[in-house]
This record gives structure tokens, C-alpha cells and sequence, in this order.
């Protein structure tokens, strides 16, 4: 792979702007020159899309299912290489990128397995009244940085499944996976069906604006959300929107914190903080603080932090200098309000974007570690008198990704419902299955991803009202 390409309307394509210079987060050195698109082509990919969508849109069902287990054929065929690019792109150990691979893969043959059924809302001997799906037309994907082949998966197979035609940008920071996967799939897929083009905010702005894409699927931060559905509302586009969550964990105070501590710290860590479903606030009784910071701490303190393709690291770069930075100025903020550091807390002096995970007990609400979602390794403890106060404090964001609590199971089971969030997890957190609808509520979004219920999200319901006589 010398040279990256986009895909545009199933062959390579040049950037006509300026290319972007994507960084190793291990080392800060430039490892590639991406392709930038202009309004133009992004144009042509677009009535590429809409020419495809004729032909794509009236394959059945079994016929698209073949072309989308070929996709995930290509994608374990060239496992070793994908894998390899999200290390350097985006920074995780190869393990967890090696992970990310078959996840990928496992979420592409799941889609071909979801049965769509038609709705008999009324079966009379004179009436029937059904409703079958049918495809929305284009659909814009835009993601993130911090799991570049996974979240485009995510994104592209439901809507392929659906039998619409896809255009995908990824974060210009992470669009080595994506410029090539798109490659890949111009041997797989009919010319048009999908198509990558890469470029910073402004491409993504044009596809929330263009009337001829018809629905935008994005992850990402909540503000950038909320541009698209303003840009959005020229056509009245769907969307499906994963935005910020800074997901609260409540221990109850009867928890086992020896037993919970690696689990907890696990999903508080999960590609180093950066996923949007990891734990990023911590609620434990005012008894029970000490003993779990220092728990924590001393798991913290086993991981060892480098680069991703060292066969010794368990820990990996942030993915890059802005969010890098952000996490250095919320913890320096938790210093100087009386937070103590109980593992991490700087910056090691080496080249590359690295932080040690990082504890921080003594943290409270009006600490910018608590108010703000850090995404990135590093999380605060807070403490409770009650319960009722824990789930209180932790509703009291205005986000609402997922949350979790931990400890007797009937105890969480009764307040599993009194957390404002799309998911509750009880005694775990961070597990997202291909076959389980994920979202969020408040400022996290809306729409939901992942099962039946993702998959049609990707679809127009009509109703068809039959007179049988």
C-alpha cells in the first residue's frame, strides 16, 4: 500500500485538495499522505450513489447477502494488514487492533443473519393492513478516530443490508483503514454501491447538507451532533446520531470491590478511555473510596505504556495532540481543586502522545474531570452518602449514553431503571453485541444501533392497506 486512494464511484481517485498528513500517535512522525476531497467529487460520488441505489435497492435480500459476506471474507483476508494500520493510525496495542479486526468481521455476517418481517397490523377476510420496509436512498457514515474500522462497519453494513448505497468520511485524523477498505471492496461490491471520501469538517458539513444524500449516520462529540441535524434539515434527513456520554458506574455499598476492581477498571480503560460506552465517572460510598482508588491504582500501575506494536504493551498512545492536551488541563484541574492523584497524573517525557492510566479519587461535580467527558486514560472517583445521592449525581449531566452498577444484583436490579441513559449494565459496562440495540437519550443522541432495531433504522416504513373484496 503506496499510495492511499479514495473510492469514487468504484475506482481509485485522487484528492483535488491539498492531502492530509496523518500522524503515528506513538512517535508524532507522519506515516501517510491521505487524499482530501473537494465539494466536487464529493458531487460525483454522490449521483454515483444515486444511479447504484436503482439497481443495488431491487436486489432481494439473498442477493445482497452475498456480496456482504464477501466483504467480510476481504476483511479476514487482509486481517494482518488492517489490524497493522489501526496500530499506526490510531494507536492501540495490536492485540486490541486484532481484536477490532474480527469484530468487524463478525458484525458484517451478523447483519446477514436479521430476519426483516413484515408487520400484519390488521388480517380480516375483507382487509389486511401490512407494513414492509423499504430503503431510505444514500446514506452519508461519518466517524470517529478512536475505532476507525469497527464504527465504519457499524455504519455501512446495516445500510448495504437495507439495500442502500453508502458514502463514507472518516476522521481525517484515522482514514488509512477506511481509504483502504474502500479499495478492497471495489472487487467486491457493484461501482457506486460504496464510496470513501476524505477530508476535515467541511466535507462532513456538505454531506449534512446535500439534499441528495437522505439519511447522515454519525459518531462522535455532541456539538458536532448537533451541526449535523441543523445542516440536516434542508431535506429532513434521517439520522442516527452516537454522540458523547461520559457513562457514570455506581457501586453499591455492599460490593465485593476485590472481586469488581479488575472489571471495572477494564471497562474504564478500554482502548486507553477512548470509546464512547467506557466508564468515565466513578460512584462509590464515602466508606469504600480509599480501598477502590487504591485497587485501581495498583492495576494501573501493572499496565505497561508504549507503542502498539510492541508485543510488551498493554497500553498505547492517546490518539492524538488536542485530546492529548484536554486530558493533561482536566487532570492539572482536579489537582488544584483538591483531587488526589492515586496512579498517572503526567505526561511521560517521550516522544509520542502517551499517558499512563491515570486514578483520581476526592473528585466532585464542579471539577471540569467530572462535568466533562475526558475520553481519554484517565477517570475520577467520586464519592457518596447514599445511593439515591449516587444516582442522583449521576444523573445530573445532561448526557446519557450508558451507565452501570455493581454489586448485589437485586439491589441493582431495582435501580437499574432509575439511571437516564439507553443502557444499563449491571456488574459490567462497555459491552456493545451485534445483536442488541445500542443508544442514547438527553444530549447522547438518538436512534440506536445494532440488532433488528438498527438495522431499521436504516429503512422507510410503508404501510399498505389492502381492500380484499
Amino acid at each position: 500500500m503506496n499510495k492511499l486512494w479514495m473510492t469514487i464511484n468504484g475506482a481509485n481517485a485522487e484528492g483535488d485538495l491539498s492531502p492530509i498528513s496523518v500522524l503515528n500517535p506513538a512517535d508524532e512522525t507522519v506515516i501517510y499522505e491521505a487524499p482530501q476531497a473537494s465539494i466536487e467529487q464529493l458531487d460525483l460520488a454522490v449521483e454515483g450513489a444515486v444511479n447504484a441505489f436503482k439497481t443495488w435497492s431491487a436486489l432481494s435480500q439473498a442477493e445482497r447477502d452475498v456480496y456482504i459476506n464477501k466483504i467480510a471474507d476481504t476483511i479476514e483476508e487482509n486481517a494482518e494488514q488492517l489490524a497493522n494500520i489501526i496500530v499506526n493510525e490510531q494507536g492501540k496495542p495490536l492485540q486490541l487492533a486484532h481484536m477490532e479486526v474480527g469484530g468487524a468481521v463478525a458484525w458484517t455476517r451478523y447483519a446477514t443473519n436479521i430476519d426483516i418481517p413484515v408487520e400484519v397490523y390488521q388480517e380480516t377476510d375483507d382487509k389486511r393492513i401490512e407494513g414492509r420496509r423499504k430503503p431510505i436512498g444514500v446514506v452519508g457514515s461519518i466517524t470517529p478516530w478512536n475505532w476507525p474500522l469497527m464504527i465504519a462497519i457499524w455504519h455501512i453494513i446495516p445500510a448495504l443490508r437495507m439495500g442502500n448505497t453508502v458514502i463514507s468520511k472518516p476522521s481525517e485524523l484515522t482514514p488509512i483503514n477506511t481509504l483502504h477498505l474502500g479499495e478492497l471492496l471495489q472487487d467486491v461490491l457493484p461501482a457506486g454501491v460504496f464510496s470513501v471520501v476524505c477530508g476535515d469538517g467541511k466535507i462532513g458539513q456538505a454531506m449534512s447538507e446535500h439534499k441528495k444524500i437522505n439519511k447522515i449516520v454519525f459518531t462522535g462529540s455532541t456539538l458536532s451532533g448537533q451541526r449535523i441535524m441543523k445542516s440536516a434539515a434542508n431535506n429532513l434527513k434521517r439520522l442516527t446520531l452516537e454522540l458523547g456520554g461520559n457513562d457514570a458506574a455506581v457501586i453499591l455499598p455492599d460490593a465485593n470491590l476485590s472481586k469488581l476492581a479488575e472489571a471495572i477498571f477494564n471497562t474504564a480503560f478500554i482502548n486507553m478511555g477512548q470509546t464512547c460506552a467506557a466508564i468515565k465517572r466513578i460512584y462509590v460510598h464515602q466508606s469504600q473510596h480509599d480501598q477502590l482508588c487504591e485497587l485501581l491504582a495498583e492495576i494501573a500501575d501493572k499496565n505497561i505504556v508504549g507503542s502498539g506494536l510492541s508485543a510488551d504493551t498493554t497500553f498505547g498512545p492517546v490518539q492524538n495532540k488536542n485530546q492529548l492536551e484536554k486530558v493533561i488541563s482536566l487532570v492539572e484541574d482536579a489537582k488544584s481543586h483538591g483531587a488526589t492523584i492515586y496512579a498517572g497524573g503526567n505526561r511521560l517525557d517521550t516522544p509520542g502522545y502517551f499517558y499512563p492510566p491515570t486514578i483520581v479519587g476526592n473528585a466532585n461535580h464542579g471539577m471540569r474531570i467530572v462535568d466533562e467527558e475526558q475520553f481519554g486514560p484517565v477517570v475520577p472517583i467520586i464519592r457518596y452518602t447514599d445511593v439515591d445521592d449516587a444516582i442522583q449525581q449521576a444523573n445530573s449531566l445532561e448526557v446519557g449514553l450508558g451507565g452501570s452498577i455493581w454489586g448485589d444484583l437485586d439491589s441493582a436490579m431495582q435501580l437499574a431503571s432509575k439511571l437516564d441513559c439507553g443502557t444499563v449494565w449491571i456488574n459490567g459496562h462497555a459491552e456493545i453485541l451485534p445483536h442488541v440495540p445500542f443508544g442514547g437519550c438527553k444530549m447522547s443522541g438518538f436512534g440506536v444501533e445494532f440488532g433488528l432495531e438498527g438495522l431499521l433504522e436504516n429503512s422507510l416504513l410503508q404501510v399498505t392497506n389492502i381492500n380484499k373484496n
